[in-house]
């Protein structure tokens, strides 16, 4: 079998590790960046959205963030998992379009608050909505470090590094914030023992 008889993996399943996809772009490979963007372009959106809540800038950012990680390349290196990398970024550049965005528009709280779908039940069923309502009680801080922890499935140490935190600042935060949970009636059940 000849090497151009073999067919490269397609970008949505890539068997190369992260740091295997950064190496390969690093020497010129473009299939490598299009395997990254496949397997990130999800969490990017949905990381951006929970900063914004507004799905076309969640989108804008996917495209920001990506075109940042391209200009990185050649000559970037990994030094943790890839998502400790983006989260920065992400966040960074979704809160700046958003600012950007709403002193383009320069939309009325009075025309917004006349919106009926702003005002639209929420589904008691989504957990999402669920989730959001239960982190509503928490500071933007608490509430950062409990959904990185949890919904990102970052390690302390990793939150740490993306916030710029001492790591003990970050086991305050989370332990605070879990208290706050465990003392609110509305999520006390969800910590009981069985």
């Amino acid at each position: 079998m000849l090497m151009s008889d073999v067919t490269p993996p397609s970008p949505h399943d890539d068997p190369r590790t992260d740091q295997q996809l950064v190496d390969a772009l690093n020497a010129g490979d473009e299939r490598a960046f299009e395997a990254l963007y496949m397997r990130y372009r999800d969490w990017v959106v949905n990381l951006a959205f929970r900063f914004v809540h507004d799905r076309e800038i969640a989108l804008d950012t996917l495209q920001e963030t990506f075109s940042y990680v391209l200009r990185k390349f050649p000559g970037f290196e990994l030094t943790a998992r890839f998502t400790t990398f983006l989260y920065p970024v992400v966040k960074h550049t979704a809160l700046d379009m958003r600012r950007r965005n709403s002193r383009q528009v320069g939309v009325d709280d009075a025309i917004l608050d006349s919106n009926p779908s702003r005002h639209a039940p929420a589904d008691p069923d989504d957990p999402r909505e669920t989730l959001s309502r239960l982190l509503a009680g928490l500071s933007d801080l608490h509430r950062e470090v409990v959904l990185m922890r949890f919904v990102d499935d970052l390690a302390l140490q990793e939150i740490a590094d993306i916030l710029g935190v001492p790591l003990g600042t970050i086991k305050s935060r989370l332990h605070n914030a879990l208290a706050a949970l465990r003392d609110d009636p509305a999520t006390r059940k969800y910590f009981q023992q069985e």
